[in-house]
């Protein structure tokens, strides 16, 4: 717990780019602000309040890099505050769970814009490390599109229930357990710049079975890099920096294909008070994980999976989520 604050002081200490991302940010909301009252009549009683959104926000950056599944805690929240009672109002809140993930994007930007600029020095032949770098993010890109796009909406209409997301929290909490108690998390010491395009190809198709909310693509990212002889700190940089090129593009394709109708349901402001906070608070949560993953390990994910699967399965029998 005392690693948390010290985690957020460290995370902001360049204050001048927080300061610039929170002019542009209220700015955004200072002028949605001038036609919410017109939104409103279009929104009828569907509504996204600032709590919800705010909310929703601590969901998405807390979880979306830590290996626990964010769609898998979006879409329990959505449910218990029901936002998905109708199908109008289901759409538009997976589509904001989706869009939110702008605020875990430039957490990303914000904590690891020095790799990110050697990856772009790579690009330009200034890096060899970075160029190397680069060239495994984009090939393990290449086969989370193509699985991606051939089976969204097979997952999309089959794997979207709470049911479905309580058992891969338990299956995948017990996968890190079993890895944990056998040490494997400590076996391996390779380094982000020793990857090859086979072992990133084969990372980035494992990531493709994140597709079932629950699982988490930061976790099957992470075991996939240990399992292919990254270390454990070098398998979570992966997972932040594949992350931020899949939810880039995860985020442009939801956004520009349904955006506006989302924006037509929940309005203006709101939705960016939750990217907001989901910027600020992913900042925290990375920094905090970084710092627990030195110091304790990975175990702690393990029987958080699992308490937090069998307590979705509690509270579906008690009729509280369905």
């Amino acid at each position: 717990m005392s690693t948390f604050p010290a985690a957020v002081r460290a995370a902001f200490s360049d204050r001048r780019a927080v300061a610039l991302l929170l002019v542009v940010v209220f700015a955004a909301l200072f002028d949605g602000a001038a036609y919410a009252q017109a939104e409103s009549a279009v929104a009828g009683a569907i509504e996204l309040t600032w709590l919800d959104a705010v909310i929703l926000g601590l969901v998405e950056g807390i979880t979306e890099y830590l290996p626990v599944s964010s769609t898998g805690h979006l879409l329990v929240a959505n449910d218990f505050l029901g936002l998905d009672d109708t199908a109008e109002a289901e759409a538009a809140a997976d589509t904001f769970a989706i869009c939110i993930q702008s605020g875990a994007i430039l957490a990303v930007l914000f904590l690891y814009w020095e790799r990110i600029r050697q990856m772009l020095d790579g690009l330009l032949g200034r890096s060899d490390e970075g160029r190397k770098i680069l060239i495994a993010v984009l090939v393990a890109f290449i086969p989370t599109v193509i699985i991606g796009l051939t089976l969204d909406s097979l997952v999309e209409d089959a794997l979207f229930g709470v049911v479905p997301i309580a058992i891969a929290w338990v299956i995948g909490g017990l996968v890190i357990l079993a890895l944990q108690r056998a040490n494997w998390f400590e076996r391996t010491t390779g380094q982000l710049g020793d990857l090859t395009t086979r072992s990133a190809f084969i990372i980035g198709a494992l990531q493709a079975v994140a597709l079932w909310p629950g699982v988490s693509r930061s976790m099957t990212v992470i075991i996939a890099g240990v399992l292919m002889g990254l270390s454990l700190r070098a398998a979570v940089e992966f997972s932040f920096l594949l992350g931020l090129l899949t939810l880039t593009a995860a985020t442009a394709f939801v956004g520009l294909k349904d955006g506006a109708e989302m924006v037509n349901t929940f309005g203006y402001v709101n939705p960016l008070i939750g990217l907001l906070v989901a910027f600020v608070s992913a900042v925290a949560a990375v920094k905090w994980m970084v710092s627990w993953l030195n110091e304790k390990g990975f175990e702690v994910f393990g029987w958080y999976r699992l308490v937090i699967g069998v307590l979705a399965f509690i509270l579906l029998g008690a009729g509280v989520l369905g």
